[in-house]
C-alpha cells in the first residue's frame, strides 16, 4: 500500500493520533501537509521526523474553524504539492462538564471545531478530492460517537454526526470515483490520556476485550488503507478500531 506521489492532507496534526497519522503515511512516500492551529514546535517535529524518513511535508497553520484560514491552508498546499489526493479531518478538540453544569459555549466550541472543522475542510478540499485519481476523504470519529461517555455530551454528538456526514459524501463523491470513510478509534495510548487518573485508566482497560489501549500505529495503519488505492471499493463506511469494545 504504497502512497508514493499521493499528497495528503491531516488536520490536528502536530501531535496524537493525527501525527501518528501523518507520520505513517509520510513514512509510506507520501507528501503530507501537517495541520496546526497552536502547536507550531509540535508541527515542525513532525515535518523533520517524516523527511529524516525519506519522505515530503511541510507544515500549514490553520484553525479549521475558522474558513478563510482553511481556504488558505489549501493555497498553500497547492503551492507546494498541487491538489491534495487525501483528506484526513482529524483535528478536534474536548470541554468535559456534566451536561447540567454544560455552558452553551462548552457546546458550541466543541461543534465548530470538530464538526464546523470538518465542513470548513471538506468543502474547501471537494474539488481536490473529486477530482484527483482514488480521491480519499477520511473522517476521524472515536467510539465515543457510537456509545457515548459521560460528561462528553458535546464531543458525543460531535463525533455521532461524523457518521451521518461520511456517508452522505461518499454518496456524493462516487460519481466521481473517489471515497469517504470514517474511522472510530477507541481509547488510544496519547498524551491525552495522560492526565487520566489510574484507576479510571485500569477501568477503561478491563472494559476492552484486547485488554489495551489502542496504539497510534493502530489507527494510522487503519487510515493508510483506506488513503490508499486498495481501498477502492470501500465507501461509506464507519470503520471501528477499538480492541472489541463493541462486542
Amino acid at each position: 500500500m504504497s502512497m508514493e506521489g499521493r499528497t495528503c492532507v491531516i488536520t490536528g496534526s502536530a501531535r496524537g493520533i493525527g501525527r501518528g497519522i501523518a507520520q505513517h503515511l509520510g513514512e509510506k512516500g507520501a507528501n503530507v501537509v501537517i495541520n496546526y492551529r497552536s502547536s507550531e514546535g509540535d508541527a515542525h517535529e513532525a515535518v523533520e521526523a517524516i523527511e529524516s524518513a525519506g519522505g515530503e511535508a511541510i507544515t500549514a497553520r490553520a484553525d479549521v474553524s475558522d474558513r478563510a484560514e482553511v481556504e488558505h491552508m489549501l493555497e498553500v498546499c497547492h503551492e507546494a504539492f498541487g491538489p491534495a489526493d487525501v483528506l484526513v479531518n482529524n483535528a478536534g478538540i474536548t470541554a468535559d462538564e456534566q451536561f447540567t453544569d454544560m455552558s452553551r459555549e462548552e457546546w458550541d466550541r466543541v461543534m465548530d471545531v470538530n464538526l464546523g472543522g470538518m465542513f470548513n475542510c471538506t468543502q474547501v478540499f471537494f474539488d481536490d478530492i473529486w477530482n484527483a485519481d482514488e480521491g480519499r476523504l477520511i473522517n476521524i470519529s472515536s467510539v465515543v460517537g457510537k456509545q457515548g461517555n459521560f460528561g462528553q455530551a458535546n464531543y458525543a454528538t460531535a463525533k455521532s454526526g461524523m457518521f451521518g456526514f461520511t456517508r452522505t459524501i461518499a454518496l456524493e463523491l462516487a460519481k466521481g470515483g473517489s471515497t469517504a470513510n470514517c474511522v472510530a478509534p477507541g481509547f488510544t495510548a496519547t498524551d491525552m490520556l495522560e492526565s487520566v487518573p489510574d484507576a479510571v485508566l485500569e477501568r477503561i482497560i478491563s472494559g476492552i476485550p484486547l485488554e489495551r489501549l489502542a496504539e497510534v500505529e493502530d489507527i494510522a495503519a487503519v487510515v493508510r488503507f483506506l488513503a490508499s488505492e486498495e481501498s477502492s471499493y470501500v465507501t461509506g463506511e464507519v470503520i471501528d478500531v477499538n480492541g472489541g469494545m463493541d462486542l
